[in-house]
């Protein structure tokens, strides 16, 4: 774009991603090296394929593709009868080969789409490509950041674990959305069980982003396909405007909250410089989590500089059957719809019982056994509850939930009480380990016995008159401290609801 002197609100944020998601699959994608590096040392997970030794030659790995299928289908994109690899010629050193084995021309997906909530609507950002590829290998800087450090290690342990490579179209108009948009993209991947977020670099993201005046076609994309405000009868964005503006491209995003923060420093950088009436310079950024800033590494290549040929040692792939022979499981909106339904929970509810796969897994286990609303109070507000709390996920204690389920079962047995089920048995077994049993036996939490709270509950009205005396005023606090009087001579291994039916019956309101 033109350099001039422009307000920042006429000037609109175009934002378009390149998502590369890990493939979860036991060897890489072209050799039989292991993926499983987390604790291996570095470049021992490598082989002469992996490392573009002469002479060695690649063979694709049956369940990566199987997985980008899997995707393809999530995202409803088209899967074309064959695909077929390319090279993609430039010079890092974290590629050992010199050249990436990728998919240019003939992507394994094609015209997508992905629907997410922000700021409580829903949008669709169209996905215009998802391709097969290997992953470089990962560079350690030592001593600073990539434009400080005293100088950088490489490691090809990495190098050759399938890649996918997720196109969106530039439909995002701020950082906010992006945000929305990983999240959402996230929690599908992890349905299809094709991809595991706690291995390191498992999902990174380079995003262009572009300031255009905001009257080019680019306001905010209208619902449910219905035109917007000059936005084209096809939702397109202003191509002209789009290609005069200069885009940057903001690279080493790692998380779905560093987007948000990397993209919207990046747009108020470009906007100041427009203001200023200064040129936005086409070109590659770094995103310095730890400064957080961008800074600039290099002009941003074009297509051509690629110089794309096919890579004669990987035949055409023939995928055409593949999309109806390979299964994917239920997906997380419609598992949320269907929680709604069948269960009969609040949207909330539903919402965080599908927060992950194994969430809402074990909700359905519990379910099945268990009072629905017991189950949903357990595992959406106690247990999740707790281990947010402790910054730990259910994938923490996923050898543990037998144990959870066993609480479950004490609480719905009327054995031990809710509060305490809660406020001391779990946090128990969250902090130290605890086995629920153990934890109600030595806590000495055993429900009291109807004989024994019905003695207390006497014991309380004949104390404590002048709260007698209010409660038949009227004032309600009354019953709730004669309440709070029983839990305490029970110490608190009373039921609160037992409890309050007795007084009333006691107090002549029953």
């Amino acid at each position: 774009m033109t350099a001039q002197a422009a307000r920042q609100e006429d000037l609109a944020t175009v934002i378009g991603l390149e998502v590369h998601v890990q493939l979860e699959t036991d060897t890489k994608v072209f050799c039989s090296c292991s993926t499983d590096a987390a604790d291996a040392e570095p470049n021992t997970r490598t082989c002469p394929v992996c490392l573009g030794l002469p002479g060695a030659l690649p063979v694709i790995n049956e369940a990566a593709v199987e997985g980008a299928v899997k995707v393809g289908k999530a995202i409803d994109a088209e899967i074309p009868e064959e695909t077929a690899f390319h090279r993609k010629n430039y010079y890092y050193p974290d590629l050992p080969k010199n050249l990436q084995i990728t998919q240019y021309d003939a992507p394994l997906c094609r015209a997508g789409e992905l629907e997410f909530s922000v700021g409580g609507e829903r949008r669709t950002v169209g996905i215009r490509r998802a391709h097969l590829e290997e992953d470089p290998g990962s560079l350690q800087h030592k001593g600073g950041s990539i434009d400080t450090a005293d100088y950088t290690l490489v490691d090809y342990n990495r190098a050759g674990t399938p890649l996918m490579e997720i196109v969106t179209r530039p439909d995002f108009r701020g950082s906010g959305e992006v945000r929305s948009f990983l999240a959402k993209l996230e929690e599908v991947l992890e349905y299809l069980g094709v991809f595991d977020s706690t291995r390191d670099g498992s999902l990174r993201v380079d995003a262009n982003l572009s300031i255009v005046p905001a009257g080019d076609g680019v306001s905010e994309p209208a619902p449910d396909g219905a035109d917007g405000e000059e936005v084209g009868d096809d939702g397109e964005i202003d191509e002209d405007a789009l290609a005069a503006a200069n885009r940057t491209e903001v690279n080493n995003i790692t998380s779905h909250k560093g987007a948000e923060k990397a993209l919207a420093y990046e747009e108020t950088r470009q906007k100041n410089a427009i203001q200023r009436g200064r040129e936005v310079e086409q070109e590659t950024r770094h995103w310095d989590e730890s400064r957080g800033i961008t800074v600039s590494m290099r002009s941003k290549e074009e297509e051509k500089d690629y110089r794309y040929f096919r890579e004669a040692d990987l035949p055409p792939l023939r995928v055409s059957d593949w999309k109806e022979r390979i299964d994917i499981p239920e997906l997380p909106d419609a598992r949320r719809e269907r929680f709604r339904e069948e269960y009969d929970l609040s949207e909330e509810a539903a919402s965080k019982l599908t927060s992950t796969k194994a969430v809402a897994d074990f909700y359905e286990d519990l379910a099945s056994e268990f009072d629905p609303d017991l189950a949903a109070t357990w595992v959406a507000d106690n247990l999740l509850g707790e281990l947010n709390y402790r910054d730990m996920e259910i994938a923490t204690i996923e050898g543990r939930l037998d144990e959870v389920r066993r609480l479950v079962e004490l609480v719905a047995g009327d054995e031990i009480t809710a509060k305490n089920a809660r406020e001391t048995v779990l946090r128990r077994m969250l902090d130290d380990g605890d086995d629920p049993d153990a934890v109600a036996e030595d806590e000495g939490l055993g429900k009291t016995g109807e004989d024994e709270v019905q003695q207390a509950v006497a014991a309380a009205i004949e104390k404590n008159p002048d709260a007698v005396e209010d409660y038949h005023e009227g004032e309600g606090g009354a019953l709730n401290f004669l309440v709070g009087q029983v839990m305490q001579a029970t110490g608190g291994s009373a039921d609160p609801g037992t409890v309050n039916e007795l007084l009333r019956a006691e107090l002549g309101d029953g």
